[in-house]
């Protein structure tokens, strides 16, 4: 199943801590960079595309539990936990799942959730969010 995200731009520190949750490991902390995706309004935006299992909802939506790599003595320094558990709590209480069922409304970004769409076409999905790409500028 193709899942597309789009995190606002204010929202990406605690949607990557919570990428490492349900990722599976460290580098899981990029997965939303830049925000190089904007709404008529202005507001900006990251994106990440992946295939995810028919158990990611369930996943993404249960209690968070600290990954079994990240350990006391698992950052870059060897001194404390990689994962901030509650930046990645704030990240799930704003999850907008799309896309599962049949009745539901147009789907769109806002600043204020994580938008998970389940469709084939990453491209086309953001376009239905009201997202369009921002050209970088040389």
């Amino acid at each position: 199943m193709r899942l597309t995200i789009i995190c606002p731009e204010a929202h990406r520190a605690d949607a990557n801590q919570l990428a490492m949750v349900l990722g599976y490991g460290p580098a899981d902390a990029e997965t939303y960079g830049e925000a190089n995706w904007q709404d008529t309004a202005g507001n900006l935006y990251a994106a990440a595309s992946l295939d995810v299992a028919p158990v990611f909802v369930e996943d993404a939506t249960s209690t968070l539990e600290r990954p079994a790599w990240d350990t006391e003595d698992s950052d870059e320094d060897g001194v404390g936990y990689q994962v901030n558990i509650a930046g990645a709590e704030r990240a799930q209480a704003l999850v907008t799942i799309w896309g599962l069922g049949d009745d539901e409304a147009d789907p769109a970004a806002g600043p204020d959730k994580l938008l998970a769409m389940f469709h084939d076409d990453p491209l086309a999905a953001l376009a239905m969010a009201g997202l369009t790409r921002i050209e970088a500028v040389i």
